[in-house]
């Protein structure tokens, strides 16, 4: 099993911009420093507390200051921008890190983003699959560029100039282009069938208990035969909050007692944004929806891995039990309320952690 990192990072909405930058940075710089396979960053454009608005631009940022992470999108809002854009810059990322990326995608979430943005919510789906429609095809044709759609029209047919090189749309460092990833929520998504169909792999929200995550790889299993498509356990990313401290009573007290605790504040985030959207039967037993009000504690107490070297390990290999061997298990990172203690929980997760999960699981 390998070990990557996923942050949408939520931030205290009193913490100054640019240190939280600096904080999310730090993260992926130590995570490659520690061995994680992958980062990927998610983004909004209108979101104080969930507040990396490019996530693309993000990850430039990082080219130079780490080695062998590759680093993805987690993930690029496609509708919110123009797709021969989105290529271009996509392909010149790919470029910079020398082929380290991982292309994640998704229609979008936020409602504020779709409405500033003056984007139909009913629109959504359909734009994103036009949208990555126009991307590939323009990563795999040269010009003229000539694609008509209903969202979106991509030409350069007037003005192209080969021998001066205008009208020309970058491609990838990676051929025919990087890996495509996906998150996924919903339990019974068809859209992770025609993902997996096309040779993408999903990437199965921290948000979803284990009763309801294990849905997911049998429709990965069914989206590749559909795609004729070789399919495994390693086509499958899991995301896990996870804090491991050296201490019970510190992992017990920062994951889920504290007032302050960074976990009981994203929760309390994602509640609102998640169970305000319908989803709060994905949070009681029958999967109907719940009779009384609902809350971050909540979430906590459902999907937040914590405790000591040995607990984590025991709860990542119940947790493994449950829903199905997945070849990466994903770490989700979290605001570092304190500094010194989300670092030694990267650190015991990779060095410690890890190797005791596969040493188990052999």
């Amino acid at each position: 099993m390998d070990l990557s990192l996923f942050m949408n990072p939520i931030h205290p909405l009193d913490r100054a911009y640019l240190h939280t930058l600096r904080e999310d940075r730090e993260t992926v710089i130590l995570a490659d420093r520690l061995g994680f396979k992958d980062a990927f960053i998610g983004e909004h454009v209108t979101d104080k507390a969930e507040n990396i608005t490019n996530s693309a631009l993000f990850l430039a940022s990082l080219a130079s200051d780490t080695r062998t992470i590759r680093l993805g999108t987690g993930t690029a809002n496609l509708p919110q921008s123009h797709p021969a854009l989105i290529a271009g810059h996509i392909a010149m990322l790919d470029h910079l890190l020398e082929g380290r990326f991982n292309f994640g995608i998704s229609q979008g979430i936020l409602a504020s983003d779709s409405e500033a943005l003056e984007i139909t919510h009913g629109e959504r789906d359909a734009m994103f699959l036009e949208a990555i429609d126009h991307i590939l095809a323009l990563w795999t044709s040269d010009p003229p560029y000539r694609r008509a759609g209903k969202y979106w029209s991509i030409t350069t047919e007037k003005t192209q100039n080969p021998e001066i090189g205008t009208g020309y749309i970058q491609k990838p460092y990676q051929k025919p282009h990087p890996p495509i990833f996906g998150s996924v929520i919903n339990p019974d998504s068809k859209g992770l069938v025609a993902l997996a169909a096309r040779g993408w792999t999903p990437l199965s929200s921290n948000f979803l208990p284990g009763k309801w995550l294990k849905r997911h790889y049998p429709l990965l299993i069914e989206g590749r035969e559909k795609g004729g498509l070789a399919v495994g356990p390693q086509d499958w990313y899991v995301a896990r909050s996870i804090f491991i401290a050296d201490d019970e009573a510190t992992a017990r007290a920062y994951a889920v007692e504290d007032a302050a605790s960074p976990y009981r504040f994203y929760y309390a985030q994602i509640a609102a944004k998640l169970l305000g959207a319908g989803w709060g039967r994905l949070y009681t037993e029958d999967g109907k929806a719940p009779r009384g009000p609902m809350g971050g504690d909540d979430l906590v107490a459902k999907l937040v891995i914590h405790g000591t070297v040995p607990g984590v390990v025991e709860q990542i290999l119940a947790l493994r039990d449950e829903v199905g061997d997945f070849g990466t298990l994903i770490y989700v990172g979290h605001d570092w309320a304190d500094p010194a203690l989300a670092r030694r929980s990267m650190e015991l997760m990779a060095e410690k952690v890890m190797p005791a999960v596969n040493a188990a699981i052999g």
